[in-house]
């Protein structure tokens, strides 16, 4: 079948906390077989924060893969058959204190599908309340808060590279009409 590859054969060759990983042998349209590495994720959800006036939350953290820190809309990863929805209000309120009452599904992003399954969830979120945030142990971040216009000029200049917070902040933006 045309753009197509039949999975033969799947080894785990790691089983992480968060991932794992298998070494495939796939069967490609022209009869050839080839190895395929594959992390598997959970996925995850991010969520843009908007005010009344159209401000946004973002967070700082420190990415230790890349040994910086990055700007990025609250977000977090789903557990195993975890409802996205829910984990999207439940990472909104642990980064950033807040709750809403208007929340849009904005759809799903692959953000690297030659290799991982990982699908991210993106949600909008308006009518905000501050209630109190609520981090993990292991979690440090800094919130801040600014205009959803400058922060399409952060992605557009390169200053915000994560992609689910490029993408998000786009589509917003779009959806806005900012």
């Amino acid at each position: 079948m045309h753009l197509y590859e039949k999975k033969l054969s799947s080894e785990t060759v790691y089983e992480g906390r968060i991932f794992t990983v298998t070494h495939d042998t796939a069967e490609l349209e022209n009869g050839n077989t080839a190895g395929r590495d594959v992390i598997h994720h959970h996925g995850g959800v991010c969520v843009i924060p908007v005010t009344d006036d159209n401000e946004i939350f973002l967070v700082r953290q420190f990415r230790y893969p890349f040994g910086i820190v990055t700007v990025e809309v609250p977000a977090g990863k789903l557990e195993a058959g975890e409802d996205h929805a829910e984990c999207g209000r439940r990472e909104l309120l642990e980064e950033t204190g807040y709750i809403c009452s208007e929340y849009t599904y904005l759809g799903k992003i692959l953000p690297t599908p030659a290799y991982n399954m990982e699908t991210i969830h993106m949600y909008l979120a308006r009518g905000l309340e501050y209630k109190k945030q609520q981090t993990d142990p292991d979690e440090f971040l800094d919130v801040e808060k600014i205009p959803l216009s400058k922060a399409v000029e952060l992605v557009m200049d390169g200053t915000i590279t994560d992609a689910k917070t490029q993408v998000i902040i786009l589509k917003t933006a779009r959806i806005l009409g900012i």
